[in-house]
């Protein structure tokens, strides 16, 4: 239905794809940038963060490895870190500081850090979410505008979650850039490398967190033109 209206596809379609084509693009041309430069003291992704989790006292974290490229991330609810293979294993400045990033998720668990509490508390609308497309698709098609205000209403949980995603991606990679010079992993030269994958891999979450913004507006204008 959205596909064949032009101003769906100028106003949201087109810049959301833009947006993240561009975010992609900067975490590749990061990734195969710094997945070559070797960090000088040699630790693995796993043995960079244990060392962090261990240095700051935070020693209920186990880490694994899963599969995929790039599907690191943090289980706050079972306490488990999951790197990547190349991640978990790699010795590059990349690896380093993305295994640093999701050990930052630990870390603020660790202090209760105000927003991925909020995020977490969200996370379990976010699957009755889902249903916000089909209910908004039908209240159009049957002219009911109570139908397509919940779809508005579901869809906003979504667009909330994809902005306090934010401070939660960019608060860990802080931590994580602290941590790595605290406890000596990286030297300060090396610093400008593992920033510069850190803060392309957040692209990924603002071209996210925009594209649903554009939605969810799009949504609401089709819901005024309705009523």
């Amino acid at each position: 239905m959205f596909l064949f209206d032009p101003r769906y596809m100028m106003l949201v379609a087109l810049p959301s794809m833009l947006l993240a084509l561009w975010a992609q693009f900067r975490v590749k041309s990061a990734m195969a940038r710094y997945s070559r430069v070797a960090s000088r003291r040699g630790l693995t992704g796993a043995e960079a963060a244990a060392e962090i989790l261990d240095t700051s006292g935070v020693n209920n974290v186990s880490i694994e490895v899963t599969n995929g490229w790039l599907s690191d991330h943090y289980d706050p609810s079972k306490h488990v870190l999951r790197l990547s293979p190349q991640v978990y294993s790699g010795r590059s400045l990349a690896s380093i500081g993305i295994a640093a990033h999701e050990a930052g998720h630990a870390l603020q668990q660790a202090a209760n850090y105000a927003p991925l509490v909020v995020r977490s508390s969200i996370v379990p609308l976010a699957a009755v979410s889902n249903l916000a497309l089909p209910i908004l698709i039908l209240g159009l098609v049957l002219g009911k505008l109570m139908l397509v205000n919940i779809g508005i209403l579901l869809f906003l949980v979504i667009v909330v979650l994809q902005f306090v995603n934010l401070p939660v991606e960019y608060n860990a990679s802080r931590r994580a850039r602290e941590a790595l010079l605290r406890c000596g992993i990286i030297a300060a030269g090396e610093e400008g490398g593992v920033k510069a994958v850190l803060n392309a891999a957040a692209l990924t979450y603002v071209a996210a967190a925009l594209g649903a913004l554009l939605q969810f507006f799009y949504f609401l204008g089709l819901a005024r033109r309705s009523d």
